[in-house]
């Protein structure tokens, strides 16, 4: 009997004792942060795999308007019918810390019926964050890593061909000013509120640069008084990203997946005894047709029916004992004993979680 995924899933999670892992890998500083960036521009030069424009006015207004600023000026009621433009939105991550003249990657995705963005080059477009204001300026051939061909109504496709990248191909026109070093601290703010690990953090910290350098406000921030000069303060927060810490133990928690069938579990959950029976009722049904013909020179007609077979299979049912157990090991070995597959075992875990039998906190996604 094949052993389900799940058991796999699970041996990944599976370890002695909780590894030291630096502050740079579980803490952020508070401030520096990434901005998105959005804009909406053309692609041209596709080798007929643009937007149908008459299904997609947009693309039509958006040329007009572009050649409009470029002073060609198209007489009203010009209907075109192009094939090598498609309408795309624009979108790019400013990183903390961008001066002017520095490039970032931007991803371009069609927004109308374009079959392919392969070949195509981004027209100039601007990049606004959130705020309204341009921050980069956008353009260049796009690399589209999907390929596809149709002829007589068959097709192929390879990957997605209606988005592409294209590397470096913004160009940063205004800076996000940070607000590090406007006061003498600064706040590290922990991937995941821990109360035990914040108040770890705090000890490294102090441990290694003297007491009272370090406060944790809640399990989330932890202040650090910082030196005064900017060059010693970028030393000093690069040592502290350095130190290691030994995070806490996560909460059990079991997370479920209903469309995809997966489970995972930590390793702190934790099961009670309790009993579990489980069994399949399956029904089969199959069709076969009975040809009746009349007998020669009857006049009769040739009549196709159909009959059906019934038959319902039922797999013994078997209540197994589930041993309370603290090894994520064990609960796992005592659910594929029992013959489930990673579909029942979503059932079995959440009758489990409703009886108070497992000790964990249950997520369904």
């Amino acid at each position: 009997m094949s052993i389900p995924r799940l058991i796999f899933l699970a041996a990944l999670l599976i370890s002695g004792g909780a590894q030291a892992e630096r502050i740079k890998d579980i803490a952020t500083i508070q401030g520096v942060r990434v901005n998105q960036l959005a804009g909406y521009g053309l692609v041209v030069g596709l080798d007929g795999t643009g937007d149908q424009t008459t299904q997609t006015p947009f693309t039509t207004q958006s040329i007009v308007a572009m050649l409009a600023q470029m002073g060609v000026n198209m007489p009203p009621g010009v209907n075109m019918q192009l094939k090598n433009v498609a309408a795309v939105m624009v979108t790019a991550e400013l990183p903390p810390f961008s001066q002017s003249g520095q490039t970032i990657d931007i991803t371009v995705s069609s927004i109308g019926n374009a079959k392919s963005l392969r070949g195509g080059t981004l027209v100039m477009t601007p990049l606004k964050g959130a705020d309204g204001q341009i921050y980069a300026m956008a353009q260049g051939s796009l690399v589209v890593s999907g390929a596809g061909a149709a002829a007589n109504g068959s097709q192929v496709q390879i990957n997605h061909s209606s988005v592409g990248r294209v590397p470096a191909g913004a160009t940063i026109e205004r800076r996000v000013a940070t607000a590090l070093g406007d006061s003498d601290s600064i706040n590290l703010e922990l991937r995941q509120s821990d109360f035990t690990t914040a108040s770890r953090v705090v000890d490294a910290v102090n441990t290694r640069f003297g007491k009272d350098t370090a406060r944790a406000i809640n399990g989330r921030v932890i202040q650090v008084r910082t030196p005064a000069g900017e060059s010693e303060r970028v030393t000093f927060l690069g040592a502290i990203e350095s130190l290691d810490v030994s995070p806490a133990q996560a909460m059990a928690k079991v997370i479920i997946n209903a469309r995809t069938g997966s489970v995972v579990m930590n390793r702190a959950v934790m099961l009670d005894h309790s009993a579990v029976s489980h069994g399949n009722l399956s029904v089969v049904i199959s069709s076969e047709p009975v040809i009746s013909q009349p007998a020669p020179l009857s006049k009769g007609e040739t009549v196709v029916t159909a009959r059906s077979q019934i038959e319902i299979r039922q797999q013994p049912g078997e209540v197994m004992l589930l041993k309370n157990s603290a090894s994520l090991s064990d609960v796992v070995k005592a659910l594929n004993s029992i013959g489930a597959t990673p579909q029942d075992l979503l059932a079995i875990i959440q009758a489990l979680k409703a009886s108070g039998a497992l000790r964990a906190e249950l997520e369904v996604i």
